[in-house]
């Protein structure tokens, strides 16, 4: 047995026949407590007419105003082809529009709309009440704890494997 490894316990939510323990427990569990999240993202953002990471494109938008589509694909860390039916559904459901953009005719500007806009506040809403549910239980200082942890986790994510200076960039700052 490695020193990280515990023999399989029912009663631990860390070990489970799906999620055996062994050298990789931190990493199962944050797997699976960041796919938890995006579930309990997804059923509050449900109330505003969105789904899980439409939010995030949505964002952009209301903090950097239009954005070209590559930019979107480039911060998001998808598929175009994943950010191109994300912005059709989008535009479907007359949050956003698409329109050349004037200074290159090749490329293609995301706005916001009017009812785009109307729903910063729900968004914003179904994020606080994330924030509630992801740290109900904790103290003040477990959360703090909480927080200082995930950000050094992240910056040695980030460390081993570079990305866009949209995620990783306020780390090596």
């Amino acid at each position: 047995m490695t020193p990280t490894s515990r023999p399989e316990d029912p009663e631990d939510p860390v070990c489970t026949p799906s999620a055996p323990c062994g050298v990789t427990d931190i990493s199962h569990a944050v797997f699976r407590t960041a796919r938890a999240h995006r579930m309990a993202a997804g059923r509050l953002l449900r109330g505003a007419g969105l789904y899980a990471g439409q939010e995030l494109l949505m964002m952009r938008l209301w903090d950097a105003g239009p954005q070209r589509q590559a930019e979107l694909i480039k911060l998001l860390e998808l598929d175009p082809s994943t950010v191109t039916r994300m912005v059709q559904r989008l535009e479907q459901s007359g949050l956003v529009t698409r329109r050349p953009d004037p200074d290159d005719g090749r490329a293609v500007l995301v706005e916001a709309t009017g009812a785009g806009h109307a729903l910063r506040a729900p968004v914003e809403d179904a994020w606080r009440r994330l924030e509630e549910i992801t740290v109900a239980g904790l103290s003040a200082d477990e959360r703090g704890e909480l927080a200082r942890l995930l950000a050094r986790v992240e910056s040695s994510l980030c460390d081993a494997a570079p990305g866009p200076a949209e995620v990783c960039g306020d780390l090596k700052a």
